[in-house]
């Protein structure tokens, strides 16, 4: 790697740090119900939400009743969203005159939206309306990121109380969530954005004219679409010239900074962040990594305030990073040294080399390090936005985006999901140590049982089981819809429904959509997502229930440098010993062949 790359990515860590202490310990206060300068202004505008909506904001649930407001919840906005897509050309705000979603991408793109994936089978500019945009997708970008929250919130809530089985209330820290901490962030970021050029505007498309107007011949076709040909048999075509460009516009800047600080992803735009009027320049590029990362980060410091110890949040982010770092390197490595193939031939007088890194996909404003940070970013956090096509990387530069994504993405994962599935790996780590010393494991004064056990396992197991399971049904229903042949194909197959189940988004770009896998994507995102909330609620109401344990000599330290590295190594090996026969498929044996064709 580059100078240039470490100076960027050392400034970008640095950075996130800054930010996500004061932003940790105010969200703290924020689900603590503590006082802050917030709630000074909008005290009032949380107590009439909770008087219009009927919320008795002081009626706690247990984990059932929290887990079926939280469903409920999703699925009534689910329905909502897929009625807005199905319904869009009859609805206001369509100045381009969009037309209905078809049914199984309105019903993939609903389940997306809900689920924090943001996987998308379409073009947004040249599919969706403004209003589907801004009421539909962007106002899902808020409540998905508020319900992990909640989530989160429920798990901690259920690791420091004793012997209660009530979690808080779902409706409060929903309202709490969004109104506190993720509006305000978002408007502030919307200003910038707009400020940099970012569009947020009602009015239709533009019009640029061409500076070098380009011709080309297209088949002519009839009233209902289809080819027209001649006497001979052959389609009949007609000269075209082309004068001028559309440029589409809309409220993108609103959506771009929910999207990032949402760890959403979903863009306004088919070319997400590598779309000028998503990503105007390399400020709002720096920006929008700091976004993507920012809650997540911060989330380790607000779990470390609210158990009254901070070194346990320290803990967590530091595994966080140790997973992140070495990958994002190995990116970087890949991506710099470029094709073998090409790095063979020469040009010019002088031999110079041809390969010079693998600019191939890449945003050439960001270059070869804006894109490694964010491929590396984007897919440690469930957020999926990409400046670059992962599909170009070379075979393992982009199996680290589809590495990270394996883990789990609970580095840093997901608002508030990414914690709390790190978490469930916290729980497995203590009791495999409690296994070594023969001692019953115990988190934070709390005895883990085979309850907790059995709920965390679930929390592992699902996601792969999903990417494993809907892949190999692609493969053997022979691959449909995937852009390349041989090993590189399994690799978009696999990336997908790795994306998909992980609640991730990105994708290899190489994978037609509107097939089979709009439907077997929706379910696996569903499940991704729920199959692990579930037991995260189960697993809270089961540790808040319990008594505190006095700790001991035999208690295991959990945040010490030990305990780090115990964590990482479970993440690790979990995700290798599941996915490694996989990788080894696509990813490996692709770069195999590169250097050896």
């Amino acid at each position: 790697m580059t100078a240039n790359q470490w100076m960027q990515i050392i400034a970008y860590f640095v950075v996130l740090l800054v930010l996500a202490i004061p932003l940790g310990s105010y969200m703290a206060k924020v689900y603590e119900n503590k006082p802050f300068f917030l709630s000074k202004w909008f005290g009032w505008l949380e107590k009439l939400i909770y008087r219009v909506c009927g919320v008795k904001a002081k009626q706690e649930m247990d984990w059932k009743g929290y887990a079926l407001a939280m469903l409920l919840f999703n699925i009534v906005g689910g329905l909502i969203l897929y009625a807005m897509e199905r319904l869009q050309a009859s609805l206001p705000l369509n100045p381009a005159g969009q037309s209905a979603v078809p049914p199984d991408l309105a019903f993939n793109t609903a389940i997306s939206f809900i689920t924090n994936t943001n996987w998308q089978f379409y073009g947004g500019e040249t599919t969706m309306s403004y209003f589907t945009q801004m009421a539909g997708l962007a106002v899902h970008n808020f409540l998905c990121a508020a319900s992990g929250m909640a989530t989160l919130m429920a798990l901690i809530r259920g690791v420091i109380r004793k012997e209660t089985k009530f979690l808080g209330n779902f409706w409060v820290d929903m309202t709490r969530g969004t109104l506190y901490i993720l509006l305000p962030l978002s408007l502030s970021f919307t200003v910038i954005l707009i400020q940099q050029g970012c569009p947020q505007t009602f009015a239709n498309t533009a019009t640029a004219t061409l500076v070098q107007p380009t011709s080309y011949d297209q088949p002519v076709t009839n009233a209902q679409g289809a080819p027209v040909t001649g006497k001979d048999g052959k389609p009949q075509m007609t000269h075209v010239t082309v004068t001028e460009q559309p440029i589409s516009l809309g409220p993108v800047a609103s959506q771009e900074a929910i999207k990032m600080l949402g760890t959403n992803g979903g863009g306004y735009f088919n070319v997400n962040s590598a779309h000028p009027y998503e990503n105007p320049t390399p400020f709002t590029d720096f920006l929008e990594l700091l976004a993507i990362l920012l809650i997540p980060a911060a989330l380790c410091f607000t779990f470390g305030a609210m158990v009254k110890d901070s070194r346990q949040g320290w803990a967590i982010l530091a595994a966080m990073f140790l997973l992140l770092a070495p990958m994002m390197y190995l990116c970087g490595q890949q991506e710099q040294s470029g094709n073998p193939l090409l790095n063979k031939l020469t040009v010019g007088a002088h031999g110079e080399a041809l390969g010079d890194g693998n600019m191939e996909g890449k945003e050439t404003r960001f270059g070869i390090a804006g894109s490694i940070i964010w491929a590396s970013v984007t897919t440690a956090a469930s957020n999926g936005s990409v400046n670059s096509m992962h599909d170009s990387f070379t075979p393992l530069g982009g199996l680290v985006p589809m590495w990270m994504i394996m883990l789990g993405e609970v580095s840093f994962g997901g608002v508030g999901s990414g914690l709390y599935g790190m978490l469930a790996f916290v729980i497995l780590a203590v009791f495999v140590a409690g296994l070594m010393v023969g001692r019953t494991p115990e988190y934070l004064g709390k005895k883990i049982q085979t309850y907790e056990m059995k709920m965390a396992s679930i929390m592992i197991l699902i996601p792969p089981l999903l990417v494993l399971v809907c892949t190999a049904v692609a493969v053997a229903t022979g691959g449909a819809g995937t852009n390349n042949p041989g090993a590189h194909g399994f690799s978009e197959l696999l990336y997908a429904f790795d994306s998909q189940s992980n609640n991730n988004g990105s994708a290899f770009a190489g994978l037609s959509g509107n097939t089979l896998y709009d439907l077997m994507g929706g379910a696996a995102m569903w499940f991704g997502r729920f199959w692990l909330a579930i037991p995260v609620l189960a697993m809270a109401g089961s540790l808040a229930q319990k008594k505190v344990v006095p700790e001991s000599a035999g208690t295991l330290p959990t945040h010490t440098v030990l305990f780090v590295v115990m964590l990482t190594s479970t993440v690790i090996i979990v995700g290798a010993l599941t996915f490694f026969p996989a990788l080894a498929l696509g990813p490996i044996v692709e770069h195999l062949k590169m250097i050896h064709p």
